[in-house]
């Protein structure tokens, strides 16, 4: 439903510099678990999921359009194993495109939303607010040395988890779900995202480029202060892991040294230990809310799945 939905878009043909960055990023796939989340909760409050399928879109919409802007940011060269659309074109159309995606994305969340037109609004906006401000957290972070785990975790919270809470408040919303049913959905969300983020940062460093769509040791070549990163910081008492921090003329040694620096002090093992924690939280979530017994294992499963995912 949801690609069916994206396909029937009917964007402008022009300018094409504008649009046709969009519909390269909306045809690059990707895993679409935001706005099947959305109509996932929806359909498991009673409602069809085709009564929210605008805004699991434009939840979609909104999510690639932080894309856009991160990889500018990041100067990122790959994105689901095809060039970014700051590398195909250049940053001032990734920022434009995004832009008129953020745009776009507001104006699917209003159709067909009716009396709950406020309420949605409240929770998407307030949503991006939390995501701009995660996102300057994690440029913050890029100049400090003393970033905490606890700071760490928050960013993420902030810049990737409460997307995926939007996603499942915004189908319980639109199933006129109770308020504290859609918190609780929400909860759930963040929940899912702060493992899927964890075990980002694990791929980020372990996983397979080919099944991952992008480059490996990304993060240890850019010093990205993840979980990773922070801990081995923290009990590296060798200091090789600080000693590294900035080092440009040897890009898969530095990998290699830092991996082995994460493999030496068994953070693998640990941050797969987090992400376990977190996925049973989102299972505890499911406790609170009434749903018929699929719905639960569809959460459930879907919850476990996100520890063992490759990409």
């Amino acid at each position: 439903m949801v690609n069916e939905a994206i396909g029937n878009l009917r964007l402008p043909e022009a300018p094409a510099g504008l649009y046709d960055p969009i519909t390269y990023t909306l045809d690059g796939g990707g895993k679409r678990l935001r706005p099947v989340l959305t109509l996932a909760a929806c359909d498991a409050f009673g409602k069809a999921p085709s009564t929210a399928i605008h805004q699991a879109v434009a939840i979609e919409m909104f999510h690639n359009f932080t894309l856009l802007h991160d990889d500018v940011m990041d100067n990122a060269d790959v994105r689901r194993g095809r060039p970014t659309v700051h590398r195909k074109w250049n940053s001032e159309t990734a920022i434009l495109s995004g832009d008129a995606m953020l745009t776009t994305s507001t104006m699917l969340l209003a159709i067909k939303c009716g009396e709950k037109l406020g309420q949605a609004l409240e929770l998407f906006n307030g949503t991006a607010m939390n995501i701009y401000e995660g996102q300057q957290l994690d440029m913050d972070f890029e100049a400090r040395q003393d970033v905490t785990v606890e700071e760490y975790m928050e960013m993420i919270r902030l810049k990737t988890s409460v997307l995926l809470g939007c996603a499942c408040g915004m189908g319980a919303l639109m199933a006129d779900a109770p308020f504290e049913t859609q918190v609780k959905f929400f909860e759930y969300g963040v929940n899912l995202g702060l493992a899927f983020q964890l075990q980002d940062d694990y791929l980020d460093t372990y996983g397979n480029p080919e099944t991952f769509g992008k480059a490996i040791g990304g993060d240890i070549l850019n010093d990205k202060k993840t979980w990773l990163l922070i801990m081995a910081m923290n009990e590296d008492t060798t200091g090789e892991v600080r000693s590294l921090l900035g080092e440009t003329t040897d890009p898969q040694g530095k990998i290699a040294a830092v991996r082995s620096v994460y493999d030496r002090l068994g953070l693998p093992e640990r941050i797969h230990e987090l992400i376990s924690a977190y996925i049973d939280s989102a299972i505890k979530c499911l406790d609170y809310l009434e749903l018929q017994p699929e719905a639960r294992v569809f959460f459930m499963d879907l919850a476990l799945a996100s520890a063992t995912r490759d990409k």
